[in-house]
């Protein structure tokens, strides 16, 4: 993102020093040793921050900053639940965090951490001893000896001769056992689910997934398990469920063949094929219960399970159906959630049998337009964005879309797939807003030429809308109804040439109106442009329905080039002057604003300090005040009516310095108005909201 601003200096880490840090209130702060980076990978060029932090929790980059002997970056708030994540060099070059003693047994370089939450409840740690046990089980089968794990509800062995059901929960095909534990999170939710009676006491057995060979595998498991502890072998007290291949399993052990479980779950399963008669009926006489779950669009069991849910319909077979998961894909945090739904329904009679809350029905496939036959992104009505290149990138190796999809607008790369001579993801679902993205092919900025958007200081980025009520103010309005933006040629005597602002006039401007219309100066940020707040910032589409929605004060918004190296001069001795010879504006103070994003907050406040009571509105999104020395605080009480201030939140680098400066304002006893944080980064996200807010207090005092 190119903006000025002050660029934090973190301290050099140590080798102990951890790499990641959570914050309380959510925020993960990574800082990776720039040495130690190019000690173990050698020396490279960019440094990625890999994990499920995408939407949907979909396997996202999250690019660091070099700073110093760092590379840094914050990443939030996240959404309470486990995270697993590698640092990654060049695309290629990927390594663990060392500071982070969790692993993930069937991915050596993965490192997780937990972010609590209400949510996330049952996916921590119950208090030390009061949870169940899990201990490993090494079987024979035909393939050679294989190993399980087998959790055991607190309280096993009893001295009673009691037996106990048993649930069979199956990983992916090519996943470990071990993914259950480490990735799932399933001790912790059994744990949970235990102490709260939610669940009948049971044994869980899990084990690896290997595909259609893992139905032999799973009958020599039950074996060695009614060998080695003491639970029901009857079908009635034995349950099978899996996520993907897994899933598949145990549809398979559901749908074909003699019955062996009472209660079956498909996670993300895909279907077996059509069901005969004799097995549709051998299902319904021996199943308690049959239950599918499948996450949104992006899970690839998506459409495989419509057609699953038809198969079963037309067979006449008795199921339950989860819904849609709409925040969830094919992943472990989908998978964790379906889990915690299943687990409670087994081996007990209970009266919901419906989707979860939250879940939607599920009426068709996804099925996005062929490759090549539309303008991309494509962009479906409930805020799934189909990306996808020309095929100009035959020999590229890693391909990414780079948007503002994290949380706040953050900015994230989503690995594309290759489909045949294209590069092609499916993302979200996104919540209605602005979006920007470009394609990183090999570690290089590519505009999505399909795409007929466009932005003059950054070539490479592209736009689309998502609409929706949350993005109304930012949706065009209907045509003819809108304000005009024009282009305003002067002369800046400071750079020695001609050059450019745009300048929104309101619906129904009248140049012979008795009374001046009043003017915000409105700026842009460093490595910007006049151009930046039209074509990112949205200012035509904010200012037309705030006028039509009567929330306005009809003014004149004049968007200059601040590219200079006297503001002050460029803005009073060549802005202004052309702007009041060209528009009806007035020459009042107590009509006139400034407003600026970081480069542009900074000169609003040079020109507070420097001419204080020539604006009477003043306001800075994500700038600091810098230093009060001589700073005249009782001219600008006197002069001011209004001096409003905003900053995003903790991923937006200036924060530190913007909290300084309101100590400056409170010592100088300067009057001002704080917006709060706006959640989000140093971005277009948290400025397009700082104008939204800002816009309709002007002039109204």
């Amino acid at each position: 993102m190119a903006a000025a601003g002050f660029l934090l200096a973190p301290q050099p880490a140590a080798a102990d020093t951890p790499w990641l840090d959570v914050s309380e209130d959510r925020y993960a702060s990574f800082s990776v040793p720039a040495a130690y980076v190019q000690e173990h990978v050698g020396q490279v060029s960019q440094v990625v921050v890999e994990g499920n932090f995408g939407p949907s929790a979909a396997w996202a980059e999250f690019g660091l900053t070099r700073r110093g002997d760092v590379w840094s970056g914050v990443l939030g708030p996240l959404k309470p639940g486990l995270y697993q994540y590698q640092v990654t060099g060049d695309d290629t070059k990927s390594l663990k965090d060392p500071t982070n003693a969790t692993g993930v047994a069937s991915e050596p370089l993965w490192s997780t951490f937990l972010v609590p939450g209400a949510s996330a409840g049952r996916l921590a740690d119950v208090p030390q001893g009061t949870g169940g046990d899990v201990a490993p089980l090494t079987y024979r089968t035909r393939q050679g000896e294989r190993t399980a794990l087998v959790w055991t509800p607190p309280g096993y062995p009893a001295k009673s001769a009691e037996r106990y059901p048993v649930l069979y929960l199956r990983s992916g095909d090519g996943a470990a056992a071990t993914d259950w534990l480490d990735l799932g999170r399933a001790k912790q939710i059994f744990d949970n689910l235990s102490a709260e009676g939610a669940m009948e006491p049971m044994l869980v057995v899990l084990g690896d997934g290997s595909g259609a060979a893992d139905d032999n595998d799973l009958t020599d498991l039950r074996k060695a398990v009614a060998d080695s502890y003491r639970v029901h072998r009857d079908p009635a007290h034995q349950a099978v469920a899996g996520v993907a291949e897994g899933g598949t399993q145990a549809l398979r052990a559901a749908l074909t063949g003699p019955a062996r479980f009472g209660y079956v779950g498909s996670f993300s399963g895909l279907p077996t094929g059509n069901v005969s008669l004799e097995n549709a009926k051998a299902a319904n006489r021996n199943l308690r219960l049959l239950r599918l779950y499948t996450g949104n669009v992006t899970d690839p069991a998506y459409n495989a399970t419509y057609r699953l849910t038809k198969e079963l319909r037309r067979s006449g077979v008795r199921f339950e159906f989860d819904g849609v998961n709409p925040d969830g894909g094919g992943n472990w945090t989908t998978w964790q959630e379906n889990l915690v739904d299943f687990v409670p329904r087994l081996f007990r009679e209970v009266s919901e049998h419906g989707p979860s809350a939250g879940h939607r029905p599920l009426t068709g496939e996804f099925v996005p337009p062929p490759a090549g036959t539309t303008p991309t992104p494509f962009v479906t009505r409930d805020g799934f964005v189909t990306f996808e290149t020309t095929t100009d990138h035959p020999e590229a190796e890693h391909v990414t879309v780079w948007a503002n999809i994290a949380p706040g607008g953050s900015w994230l790369r989503v690995p594309l797939s290759r489909q045949g001579d294209r590069w092609r993801a499916t993302v979200g679902p996104l919540d209605p807003w602005f979006y920007y993205y470009r394609f990183i092919v090999d570690r290089v900025a590519v505009k999505d030429v399909s795409n007929p958007t466009r932005v003059t200081s950054e070539p490479m980025w592209s736009t689309f809308l998502v609409p929706g009520k949350e993005a109304r103010l930012l949706s065009d309005v209907p045509a003819g109804q809108g304000g005009e933006v024009t282009s305003l040629t002067y002369r800046s005597t400071v750079a020695n040439q001609d050059r450019t602002a745009l300048v929104w006039t309101p619906p129904g401007y009248d140049p012979d109106r008795a009374q001046p219309y009043p003017v915000l100066y409105l700026q842009h940020g460093s490595g910007q442009s006049y151009t930046d707040w039209v074509e990112m910032g949205r200012a035509k589409q904010i200012l037309d329905h705030q006028f039509l929605d009567g929330d306005l004060v009809p003014m004149v918004v004049v968007m200059g080039n601040g590219n200079v190296p006297n503001f002050n001069q460029e803005l009073l001795g060549n802005i202004m002057p052309a702007a009041r010879a060209r528009y009806h504006i007035s020459t009042d103070p107590a009509q006139q604003a400034i407003a600026g994003l970081s480069m542009g907050g900074g000169h609003a406040f040079g020109v507070l300090k420097a001419y204080p009571g020539e604006f009477a509105y003043v306001a800075a999104f994500s700038a600091g005040f810098g230093s009060g020395t001589g700073v005249d605080a009782a001219a600008i009480n006197d002069g001011t009516k209004l001096l409003r201030l905003y900053v995003g939140d903790r991923t937006d680098f200036v924060y530190p310095s913007f909290m300084a400066s309101l100590s400056t304002l409170d010592s100088l006893g300067i009057r001002y108005e704080f917006d709060g944080v706006t959640p989000g980064p140093h971005g277009w996200d948290v400025w397009q909201k700082n104008l939204i807010d800002l816009a309709p207090r002007l002039f109204k005092r």
